[in-house]
């Protein structure tokens, strides 16, 4: 550095740009108007380049104001290499990456190889910028390391030809070049005029070269932002370790210092403007001292300022959960547009910023967003995102539902026809199946409806997806597109529909057109690698709407909000995780290998968000929000806000105590003002225990004996099901549930019997497990549940034989239906028994089959009645094919993982009761006073009902009486959904 050089500082709460530009005119001045120009001002980026510009009102001569992010512009530099796409480089080092997992699978998922190729190109982006040769890493010492490093490290030997001569640089890397090229043209040729370089403390190698060769010539400036005054010369020898000071906001500001051969007392104020909350700068800076000195809290704690003129503008918002905080700031911002306040929400947290926009919506409030959102989660990127997957796999009914339902397929003429012919396939597969609907599916099924050229249309795009394979990245994008494009244009016009129009959808053509442009280099994928690639690409993708914004209320990151002056400031979701977000882990080094080598920590992002926390939280006027519980757990505050709440309790002669109560006292007024926000004008009372009292005329005079249990435990379900006529949607999802798993075992041993039972020809066992071949491969579409499933019935096939050859007689009746009048009443009972055998002796003997235990003696008594009812039916002729029959036997038949039989009684006595108490209970709900009350008696509180939420169970127990509801007007038969 050169001694007749200056480094200068702005301290944190000062609008930077308007300071720097202040303290320029102050030097200028006296000096003829053409003498600005011949300076050259360098900036950290093109918003605080508009700031600048935006300054020298009334219009005035400028300066040259460059970029350090873009130094090629400052003067030609021959011989440079155009930089290389960086994702040219990531589709590069992700087929080395794929050797390497082919080559040790342990090392990583395939389903993370983009997001290891994309931390590689950064970390080799990173050893550019520092300076780090492939070298330096093989000379670590990793003896005393996991396996791991040692793995990685051999790897990262295959990198090294990225670095050689002829390689084309990354974005970083040519930076660094230009910055090295500039320096020696420089020392050749003085760059003209003074050279001011403002708002960066060189945190980037680059950066740091284009500082260095700046000031080693006399009269050229450095202007730091968020520079800490107020830190003693004496603490910055305690900054010297990366490991211990890294976090610190200051750190960077020390790095640069020593590699200009510098000190800060060479540090100047750049203007003699005041910030606007000095007392507040003071105590900020003695909260972020580095973790080993905060003794010096006690010491130079008593020199502060009282507290509360520190706090006097600074409030604390601690909301019970992330809505109420959102609600909150959301008030405040309102606020502050009624008011003609300008308002920034500073966050890095995203979900904050779409709970707090979406709030903001109900005034008809648009926040500037500099973030804009995610392209993936976006109309086209959701899109893109679920054709992907489809590639050599089965599709589920939700996957091709989901599909079929996005907005932007069919979305032409098409639409209206579209949207019919879904909610109908819908009903279809939640109630048939298939659980895996291919494209000679849908062909069958739209020819069915009427409708063939849907069913073309889909059986076009779909046909030959599941037998997808290995193929090049070309080849992956080329039949990935055509999908896309195919389901967007509909079955009844051409073209892409609505697919890439308006910001989303350019975003989305041009994330694919960029893979499309470099997919030579992709290689050879499977499905689920490019489905993993193309999310890890989308993924980095933002989009940015044009929209009509408010222009007071802003949304920024903590970067962009530096650029910005604001009235007020909302620094939000301040806890640990968010801000500072925590350093991604890093696959290829640790901590220490980055030491040895000579690169930057992760823990120099935490030192960037804390200087800009430092900053930002020295504004005029400042609220500080956090969500004291997150979705799941208790949070963590922010380690620098944890430090600022534990020093001012901790200066109770300072006020502290007091102070940090007031900060409290100002959040709790909005808290309660969100919780005003959501709480009912009127209080609404909660829902009685309901027992609805249909009139007779709408009552059901048909059950199936399952159904005595329902009306007995749940009489609402009864109500709902049989007079409401409503029904419980199957699942969009076929899976392997128990429900589906009792159908099997019923569909098993019908089989097994219709084919002779234990006594066909090819021998009992043989003969079950045949049936259940068949009916596995029939019912069952998934491999690992047919295994499973056949297993179970191979284990319990010795015990179940041994059981038929010691009951059974011959199959007369198998899943087969009867019905029976009860004698005295208009109501008539059904029953479809699992099986019914003639013994030898001509009676009867009835059998239940169950998947799990079968009922105990007491729920038998009181409520399963089933085989018992079936036996009452089978004795007074309500199986036509049998006639009148005595019944020897019923039982019920466990086939679970612990096969059980357990017998039922019928003998007349157990058969008298049971016509009785039917009789009663039917008798019962005759009478027009008779409700259908809610859970009646449930076997256990945690069962669910399939109407709890209609009945609002939640809002009353089990304790309350019922409440009767008389029922006026009850649905016709053509209003049945």
């Amino acid at each position: 550095m050169n001694p007749q050089s200056q480094i200068c500082g702005v301290p944190p709460g000062l609008d930077f740009a308007e300071e720097l530009v202040r303290g320029l005119r102050a030097r200028m001045a006296g000096q003829p108007p053409e003498a600005m120009a011949r300076v050259t001002l360098w900036v950290n980026s093109s918003g605080m380049r508009s700031r600048v510009r935006a300054q020298f009102t009334p219009p005035a001569i400028l300066p040259k104001i460059r970029l350090v992010t873009d130094l090629a512009e400052a003067i030609p530099l021959p011989g440079l290499p155009p930089t290389e796409p960086p994702l040219r480089r990531r589709l590069q080092l992700t087929q080395l990456i794929a050797k390497l997992l082919d080559a040790e699978p342990d090392l990583a998922p395939r389903a993370s190889l983009y997001a290891l190729a994309d931390s590689l190109a950064g970390l080799m982006d990173e050893m550019a910028g520092e300076g780090v040769s492939p070298e330096a890493l093989a000379a670590i010492d990793v003896s005393d390391h996991s396996l791991h490093w040692a793995r990685t490290q051999r790897f990262l030997s295959i990198i090294a030809p990225f670095f050689g001569p002829d390689a084309s640089p990354q974005t970083e890397t040519r930076r660094h070049m230009v910055a090295q090229q500039l320096a020696e043209f420089w020392a050749k040729n003085p760059p003209p005029g003074p050279q001011i370089i403002a708002g960066t403390t060189g945190s980037r190698g680059a950066t740091a070269l284009l500082i260095k060769a700046v000031l080693s010539f006399p009269g050229n400036i450095l202007v730091m932002p968020g520079h800490d005054f107020d830190m003693p010369h004496a603490l910055w020898d305690s900054l010297g370790d990366a490991l211990t000071a890294e976090d610190h906001p200051q750190y960077r500001t020390r790095r640069l210092l020593d590699l200009l051969e510098a000190t800060p007392d060479q540090i100047r104020p750049w203007t003699e403007t005041l910030p606007p909350a000095p007392e507040r700068n003071k105590l900020v800076s003695l909260a972020l001292r580095p973790a080993p000195v905060t003794d010096q809290w006690l010491e130079e704690g008593r020199d502060l300022p009282d507290l509360r003129l520190a706090a006097e503008k600074l409030t604390l918002i601690e909301a019970p959960s992330p809505r109420a905080e959102a609600l909150s700031v959301a008030l405040i911002l309102r606020e502050a547009a009624e008011t003609g306040r300008s308002a920034t929400l500073v966050s890095q947290d995203r979900d904050l910023a779409r709970q707090v926009s979406a709030v903001l919506d109900r005034w008809g409030i648009v926040p500037d967003d500099s973030s804009g959102r995610p392209l993936a989660l976006s109309a086209p990127g959701r899109l893109l995102r679920m054709t992907a997957g489809l590639f050599g796999r089965q599709m589920t009914g939700d996957q091709l539902l989901g599909l079929l339902k996005h907005p932007l397929v069919a979305s032409t003429e098409a639409r209206g026809p579209h949207m019919m012919l879904t909610r109908t396939l819908e009903l279809h597969l939640r109630r048939k199946g298939p659980a895996h609907p291919d494209a000679q599916f849908l062909r069958d099924w739209a020819s069915a409806q009427n409708a063939p050229d849907w069913g073309m249309w889909l059986g076009a795009a779909f046909d030959g997806i599941e037998q997808a394979g290995e193929t090049s990245l070309t080849e992956h994008l080329a039949r990935h597109r055509r999908l896309t494009e195919t389901l967007a244009g509909g079955h009844l016009a051409e073209g892409t529909g609505r697919l890439w129009e308006g910001a989303a959808g350019e975003g989305a053509e041009a994330a694919l057109a960029s893979l499309e442009r470099e997919s030579e280099h992709g290689g050879m994928l499977s499905p689920g690698d490019y489905t993993a690639l193309f999310d890890g690409v989308i993924a980095a993708q933002q989009v940015r709407e044009t929209i009509l914004a408010h222009p007071l209320i802003r949304i920024k990151g903590s970067r962009e909000a530096r650029e910005l002056p604001s009235d007020l400031l909302i620094l939000g979701a301040l806890n640990d995780g968010s801000w500072p977000r925590l350093p991604p882990p890093d696959p290829w080094l640790n901590r220490y290998m980055r030491v040895a080598a000579g690169l930057l920590l992760p823990e120099r992002r935490i030192g960037l968000s804390a200087h800009d926390f430092q900053q930002a939280v020295a504004g005029a006027e400042v609220i500080i929000t956090r969500a004291t519980r997150g979705a799941e757990a208790e949070t963590v505050p922010s380690r620098w806000l944890n430090r600022l709440v534990n020093l001012m309790q901790g200066l109770p002669d300072k006020h502290g105590p007091e102070a940090l109560a007031g900060m409290r006292a100002k959040g709790r007024v909005w808290l309660e003002m969100a919780r005003g926000l959501e709480r009912p004008e009127a209080e609404v009372p909660r829902a009685r225990r309901p027992a609805p009292v249909p009139p007779l005329a709408a009552r059901p005079t048909t059950l199936p004996v399952t159904g005595i249990e329902t009306l007995i435990r749940d009489p609402y379900a009864i109500y709902a099901r049989e007079i409401l006529r409503l029904r419980k949607l199957d699942p969009l999802r076929a899976e392997p549930d128990v429900r589906l798993r009792g159908t099997v075992l019923h569909r098993v041993m019908e089989v097994f019997a219709k084919r002779g039972g234990h006594k066909a020809e090819t021998g009992g066992y043989a003969n079950l497990m045949s049936a259940a071949d068949e009916v596995l491969e029939a019912e069952v579409p998934w491999p690992a549940a047919r295994a499973l499933w056949r297993s179970r019935i191979a284990r319990i096939a010795d015990w179940f034989l041994a059981f038929e050859e010691a009951h059974a007689g011959e199959p007369v009746m198998l899943e087969k239906g009867g019905a029976l009048l009860v004698p005295g009443t208009t109501f008539t009972l059904t029953a479809r028994p699992d099986r019914i055998d003639r013994l030898d002796d001509g009676r009867v003997h009835i059998y239940d089959y169950k998947t799990g235990t079968p009922p105990s003696e007491k729920q038998q008594q009181y409520f399963n009645q089933q085989l018992l009812l079936q036996a009452m039916m089978a004795e007074d002729g309500g199986f036509p094919r049998l006639g009148p029959a005595q019944v020897a036997a019923a039982t019920y038949v466990g086939l679970g993982s612990t096969p059980k039989a357990s017998s039922v009684a019928v003998d007349s006595e157990s058969l008298a009761r049971a016509r009785e108490g039917l009789k009663k209970l039917i008798e019962s709900y005759s009478d027009p006073a008779q409700g259908y009350s809610a859970r009646r008696a449930m076997q256990k509180q945690a069962f669910g009902s399939d109407y709890d939420q209609l009945s609002r169970f939640g809002e009353w127990d089990m304790t309350e009486e019922p409440e009767r509801l008389p029922v006026d007007h009850l649905p016709r038969p053509e209003e049945t959904p």
